[in-house]
């Protein structure tokens, strides 16, 4: 699909990778699913990931699959800002900055007039509280706008990863953006945490006027948030009683794994059925491809899954 930059309405760029409590990526694939956003091109970054390992099946040698990286587009029926949604599947481990910097090309190539990235920010808060919403932006006017937002507004430190080194490539060729970094509880960044995802896309819609229902991600935020004060109510339980033992009697917390037993990456007959059951109710309606993304995730096979998952967006619903 060939769009020129005379084919997008003041388009703004979104782009996201994985990282900590999936709140970037899951925000991403929220987006595509429920603006139902057409696939736009792909962007090839082959030379900038290096090949560790070969799979082998029955004997034969392949060369795995490599990280991908897919654009999307989503027309703005209101004709206000066009959005340009680039997802990555990794990021790349050696030259961030001439992969941001050929980005941009391509974005520039867009008539892109807006750049996003969304991260996480690891703090101490209770997982039953409300995520807050950072941000930091590459000029004054950005800034002033995310203020308005009554964004929280990062003072000093560095936002690592592509996540930041691509607004330093936007701001390298005079192109305004931000950052937008969705609160997490440090003693489960590696767990997913989908009331910062639901904050950043709060925000988010609101700067760019975008009627986007949310309800789904707040289920899936409740249900997490419950989950995790449960769990977190356990760790501490068992301090406590550790404080009152003496120190020769042995004491153990249990693994934060505890909640997801039920989730384990082997699936049964009944879950394969459910998941097909879910790709047929997304083939039929897009908006509901997130929850089929999420019962993905819960199982941890969504990546046997992608490829198969992106494909229910090749094709505009007007050719079904």
């Amino acid at each position: 699909m060939e769009i020129t930059s005379q084919q997008l309405n003041h388009p703004w760029f979104v782009a996201v990778w994985p990282g900590m409590g999936n709140v970037a990526v899951s925000a991403g694939y929220y987006l595509m699913a429920k603006l139902q956003m057409r696939p736009l091109a792909e962007f090839y970054s082959r030379e900038l990931f290096d090949l560790d390992h070969i799979e082998v099946h029955q004997g034969l040698i392949s060369i795995g699959n490599q990280p991908r990286n897919r654009i999307f587009v989503w027309s703005d029926p209101k004709q206000r800002h066009d959005i340009v949604l680039f997802i990555g599947e990794a990021q790349p481990p050696t030259g961030n900055y001439l992969f941001c910097r050929k980005l941009m090309d391509y974005a520039n190539g867009l008539g892109v007039e807006k750049l996003f990235t969304f991260a996480s920010m690891a703090t101490e808060m209770h997982p039953e509280h409300e995520a807050r919403v950072f941000g930091a932006a590459t000029d004054k006017k950005t800034l002033h706008t995310l203020q308005n937002h009554h964004l929280n507004i990062i003072q000093g430190g560095q936002i690592s990863g592509l996540n930041g080194t691509l607004l330093g490539a936007a701001k390298e060729r005079g192109l305004s953006g931000a950052c937008l970094l969705g609160e997490i509880p440090h003693i489960f960044s590696q767990l997913p945490f989908p009331k910062a995802t639901m904050a950043i896309l709060k925000v988010f819609t609101n700067m760019a006027h975008i009627d986007l229902d949310l309800s789904e991600l707040a289920g899936h935020a409740q249900q997490m948030e419950r989950e995790l004060g449960g769990l977190l109510a356990q760790i501490e339980k068992k301090i406590s009683q550790h404080r009152n033992q003496p120190p020769e009697e042995p004491w153990s917390i249990e693994p934060a794994v505890t909640i997801d037993e039920e989730q384990a990456p082997r699936i049964n007959a009944q879950q394969k059925k459910h998941i097909e059951r879910l790709f047929k109710q997304a083939l039929d309606d897009r908006s509901k491809a997130y929850e089929l993304k999420a019962f993905l995730d819960r199982l941890e096979v969504f990546d046997d899954y992608e490829d198969r998952f992106l494909d229910l967006f090749q094709k505009p619903d007007e050719d079904r």
